[in-house]
């Protein structure tokens, strides 16, 4: 690893420069990241496919973060961060190429590929990037640090879905319609045509992602030390073994539980829009809705984390609104029913910027492992959103949602008690 390093003691200014680097490539996880909302209902269409098939694309993009977590962590103690983002950033690259001989070819395999390697590409510059702006000054403030990052993540998520969907979903009631008066040969040659509609969008993405990855690999972001920098913030970093922190595990059960019901409340929102005898032009914007309502959320932990409220408060109360509101959506219809949904955004905005320092902290020399096992828990986003595609064909959209619920109520668990377990009592987790 370089030897320049960045001390997380260091004074708040020389701070500014990495984050903003990071921040950028925030950004570039939440537009990677969202693009699947509007996939999901286009590889419907195009390949199509049932919806469990379609969640697949959920599946292949999440389940990568499994995979990666480990072997990225190793990856990055040799290459060193910055080095590791750039890498990162190619794979992310490479996985959006492989859009083009999907779509010419019509191959739903090929972009399940495809979202595999963006995933992997992105779980290396997620291993790096989380702990470094956990670590990256105070802990007590490290809610707030992830706050930013989110809304950098949620605008691009706001962005991702409108540009592509505008481009892709345009007028699909009307092509949907057609399709049911074509023959075989016109079906097919219709279906291809649409398929090819994504290979523009995602030429553009290459080539915008390999000129992120020139400049951060010349960039001065500097190197940080975790291991030994968190040893100073906690009593608790002696543990003999990774296992010496139990917290840390429910964190990571915690963390999949939740990216699960975030990729589940912005994934399925448009098709559920249909469902609820919306049309398509109209709700293919609902993610971008989603995301609305969790930079609000993200909005509002920049202003009152940690003055006004603990990010275990946080993460409590958020958990109780995502309770609250599932129920709404379960038990109203219509419009109202889907804006319930969307306010699910709102409830899961200060969910991953309280549960990260909550597992994190103390945790001295094994920081990277805990980050690497952090990072393999954002699989949840590709498990739980296929359970919910299962449920939909078994039951319906509306009913499907039932899964959410037990998942709100462990998060709220992992807040009110979860975090503490094997604490040292003096040790605040604020």
């Amino acid at each position: 690893m370089p030897s320049s390093t960045l001390p997380v003691t260091g004074n708040a200014a020389a701070r500014i420069h990495p984050l903003i680097i990071i921040g950028a490539l925030f950004f570039i996880f939440g537009f990677v990241t969202w693009l699947s909302s509007v996939l999901i209902p286009y590889l419907q269409t195009a390949c199509e496919l049932s919806s469990f098939q379609s969640y697949l694309v959920a599946f292949a993009f999440y389940i990568s973060y499994f995979v990666m977590a480990a072997p990225s962590a190793w990856l990055l103690k040799i290459t060193g961060f910055k080095k590791g983002m750039s890498a990162g950033l190619l794979l992310v690259a490479a996985g959006s190429l492989l859009f083009v001989p999907a779509a010419l070819y019509r191959q739903y395999i090929i972009f399940l590929t495809g979202l595999f390697i963006q995933g992997a590409g992105l779980a290396m510059l997620q291993t790096a990037s989380n702990p470094y702006v956990t670590i990256l000054g105070p802990v007590e403030s490290a809610a707030k640090r992830m706050s930013i990052m989110g809304i950098c993540n949620g605008v691009a998520g706001i962005i991702a879905p409108l540009i592509l969907g505008s481009v892709i979903l345009s007028d699909m009631d009307g092509f949907t319609a057609q399709l049911q008066q074509m023959n075989v040969q016109e079906k097919q040659a219709a279906l291809d045509a649409l398929a090819q509609k994504v290979i523009a969008p995602y030429l553009v993405i290459t080539v915008l992602l390999l000129l992120l990855a020139a400049l951060i690999y010349r960039s001065p972001l500097p190197e940080i030390t975790p291991e030994d920098e968190a040893v100073t913030d906690s009593g608790e970093a002696g543990g003999k073994t990774i296992f010496s922190f139990p917290y840390l595990f429910l964190g990571v059960f915690t963390l999949f539980l939740y990216v699960g019901v975030e990729v589940i409340a912005g994934n399925t929102i448009i098709s559920y829009g249909t469902y609820q005898g919306i049309p398509m032009s109209a709700a293919r914007f609902f993610t971008s809705f989603t995301l609305m309502a969790m930079l609000a959320g993200y909005l509002v932990g920049i202003v009152l984390i940690p003055r006004y409220i603990s990010q275990q408060a946080a993460l409590k109360y958020s958990a109780l609104a995502g309770i609250v509101f599932v129920l709404a959506a379960i038990f109203t219809g219509g419009l109202t029913s889907v804006l319930f949904i969307a306010l699910l955004g709102l409830a899961n905005s200060l969910m991953y910027p309280a549960i990260w320092p909550l597992s994190i902290q103390g945790l001295g020399r094994f920081t990277t492992t805990g980050a690497s096992l952090l990072v393999m828990a954002i699989s949840g986003g590709a498990i739980l959103p296929l359970a919910y595609g299962q449920l939909a064909d078994s039951f319906n959209e509306q009913q499907a949602y039932w899964l959410v619920l037990p998942c709100y109520i462990a998060i709220w668990f992992f807040a009110v008690k979860g975090h503490l377990a094997g604490r040292k009592k003096d040790v605040s987790t604020q």
